[in-house]
């Protein structure tokens, strides 16, 4: 039995997450899947009545869990990153959820910027998820220190980090600090090689910007190479620059590709334009150990909340990527292939790719498909 608790959140993220539910009710019944589901009400309405945006008693609860199902965080009537810290962060943190893992495929009959051309688009992101400049380590020097005081911090700043740039007639400055330790580097590399192992690929294509960020992207290119040879798996360095111009230029050069969490987190959303948009883009925040989350990277969208204009594709393809992560990779890919057919087909289209299908109507197409197949 796997445990998995359902967070709809805000805006659009109740219906998207409903149409993901009905799919995996109906692999769950046809592959003889036992999933048990318990809905949480995390979210804006939950800290607005409440006070509190997540409770250790909830904390306690996620703890017994197998998976995270998520539907989207934000609201405007909240503080902006409130929810997403509180609930998102902490989260992927609690679990420890260091590998992000962002799908990115172009499906027939979805319109996109490269749609058309004949080129195939179906490439994996591996994204560390804890580590880099997301760490939170950083500060600014001098706000509302007196003239002395700023010319002695920056004199010190200055020597301690050995940057040679007068900083002495300067108002205040601002420094943010990456960190990646070989711990971190190897486990999300020793995912990418694995994936691409299971996937049948010979070649993982890392991310950086070692030639300028040489301590940094130093090590990390040293545990590519450890991680090639112990996974007999060639890899290629690609600086992140290179990469933005081949996704456009030549994306079927790319299948896996590993990446420090700040370009990932970049890289990512320019795969979901090549793809048509963020509504067909799903994810994992993933502990292969541990409790894992899901969910679309679209966002809560709150000016078509509650108009069944969402696209539920992201959420649905999140909700076959928690299976494919809980073991039950026959039935992630009869749903990613009851989404490819309905998509091919083009006789429904959400409204984020000029058609006028219904969110639920886009979920009824789906379920439809896959009641047609068997197991």
């Amino acid at each position: 039995m796997s445990r998995i608790a359902v967070i709809p959140g805000d805006g659009i993220g109740p219906e998207v997450t409903n149409e993901a539910l009905r799919v995996l009710d109906v692999v769950s019944e046809q592959d003889s899947i036992p999933l048990d589901f318990e809905e949480l009400p995390l979210g804006a309405s939950n800290y607005l009545e409440t006070g509190e945006v997540i409770s250790d008693e909830t904390m306690e609860v996620l703890d017994e869990k197998d998976a995270v199902l998520l539907g989207s965080l934000g609201d405007p009537r909240v503080k902006p990153g409130l929810l997403e810290k509180g609930i998102l962060l902490r989260l992927r943190f609690h679990f420890d959820q260091y590998v992000n893992l962002r799908p990115v495929v172009l499906y027939e009959g979805v319109p996109s910027a490269l749609s058309g051309e004949g080129r195939d688009i179906a490439m994996r992101f591996v994204r560390e998820n804890t580590e880099d400049f997301y760490v939170g380590l950083g500060a600014r020097v001098g706000k509302g220190a007196s003239r002395s005081e700023l010319v002695l911090k920056r004199k010190a700043y200055e020597a301690k980090f050995d940057i040679g740039i007068d900083l002495a007639n300067e108002e205040e400055l601002a420094y943010q600090i990456g960190v990646i330790t070989r711990q971190g580097a190897r486990r999300v590399l020793d995912y990418a090689f694995q994936l691409a192992k299971s996937k049948e690929l010979d070649l993982v294509t890392s991310v950086d910007k070692a030639n300028v960020l040489t301590d940094m992207y130093g090590l990390w290119r040293e545990e590519v190479a450890s991680a090639s040879e112990r996974h007999g798996i060639r890899s290629e360095f690609q600086y992140v620059d290179a990469v933005a111009l081949h996704m456009i230029r030549n994306p079927g050069r790319f299948k896996i590709l590993v990446t420090p969490n700040l370009f990932g987190d970049i890289l990512t959303d320019l795969g979901a334009a090549l793809q048509g948009g963020l509504g067909f883009a799903p994810s994992g925040n993933i502990n292969p150990d541990g409790v894992s989350m899901f969910e679309p990277v679209h966002g809560s969208a709150p000016d078509i909340a509650g108009l069944g204009l969402a696209n539920p594709v992201g959420a649905i393809l999140s909700a076959a990527l928690m299976l494919d992560t809980l073991g039950h990779g026959g039935a992630a890919d009869r749903i990613e292939k009851a989404v490819q057919e309905v998509l091919r087909e083009g006789r429904h289209r959400t409204p984020d790719v000029g058609g006028t299908t219904s969110t639920s109507k886009m979920g009824d197409a789906i379920v439809d498909g896959l009641r047609k197949t068997s197991c």
